[in-house]
């Protein structure tokens, strides 16, 4: 009988070493695991950037000019900083959650304080905020460029509560520049009597803002870019577009009672196109008896 105790004793204690060292090789399993996990986590969101989707351009729209992707590509790169400063911050957290948690009643090794880890934490904040003011000065000043010679010079004069697009370079009816003009938005009207700014591809455009009443901004969503138009005030800015299409523009600046129907049309077109429309111009102000 004491034979068989002793045995059985033996067992039990034997599964018991045994049930220990499984629960001793889990968190080096999950040690191994782990990393692997957080680098296809990141692979996969890597891979994800490879097609243009709304996702990977976080909101924006599809950018139709150059300076747009210039936007575009800094907007992302804030979020892959974003990103993979919470992938770090959660990272950490997990992994004390998990593989420092309290396991008994012995007290840890106190530490008062872990130099290079706070000068880490000191010097990387300043590092990323270098990085970041290096590229949005650099992409700014590239999107405040003004050429001398524009290909397009337009005019946009902002009035409550509509627009004029005057064609600076294009000389139209009783000697005046080209110029287009249309209704303000309100229910029930085609979208073809709003003003029409139209203009071609792969040429610079100038854009010169002023207003005759309030402070405007003048904004069309695919360019991810918008500008104040001020009284007294010369704004200007230029693009470059590479895509056709058709878009609405509007004020974006709070700017009165009918703030939310000073809409206009946008047609971006080839340059042969362009100079097609812009060659009718003054013919048709003359038989409507001045602008559209």
């Amino acid at each position: 009988m004491s034979h068989i105790r002793s045995t059985r004793r033996l067992t039990i204690r034997g599964d018991v070493a045994q049930g220990q060292q499984l629960a001793d090789r889990r968190p080096g399993r999950l040690r191994r695991w782990a990393p692997r996990a957080v680098l296809l986590t990141g692979l996969a969101a890597l891979t994800t950037g490879c097609k243009s989707t709304a996702f990977t351009r976080q909101g924006l729209l599809v950018p139709v000019t150059k300076q747009g992707q210039v936007i575009l590509t800094m907007w992302q790169g804030s979020w892959i900083a974003a990103w993979a400063v919470g992938i770090i911050v959660w990272g950490g957290i997990l992994w004390a959650v998990i593989f420092h948690r309290k396991r008994g009643d012995h007290l840890p090794r106190q530490v008062r304080y872990n130099l290079p880890i706070e000068i880490l934490y000191t010097v990387l904040p300043f590092i990323m905020v270098g990085v970041l003011f290096f590229f949005t000065a650099k992409d700014e000043n590239y999107i405040d460029q003004n050429p001398r010679n524009p290909a397009v010079k337009i005019k946009v004069i902002g009035e409550q509560w509509s627009w004029q697009f005057v064609y600076q370079k294009y000389p139209g009816a009783a000697g005046r520049h080209v110029i287009e003009a249309g209704d303000m938005w309100r229910p029930g009207l085609s979208s073809s009597r709003l003003p029409l700014l139209e203009i071609p591809t792969h040429e610079n455009v100038q854009f010169n803002l002023t207003s005759i009443d309030v402070i405007h901004s003048f904004w069309i969503a695919p360019f991810e870019f918008k500008r104040d138009v001020i009284p007294g005030y010369a704004n200007r800015f230029t693009v470059t577009p590479i895509r056709t299409g058709t878009f609405i523009g509007r004020c974006s600046e709070l700017c009165g009672l009918y703030h939310s129907r000073m809409l206009f049309r946008v047609k971006i077109v080839t340059q042969a196109q362009f100079q097609q429309w812009i060659s009718t111009q003054p013919a048709q102000q003359v038989s409507f008896g001045g602008a559209q």
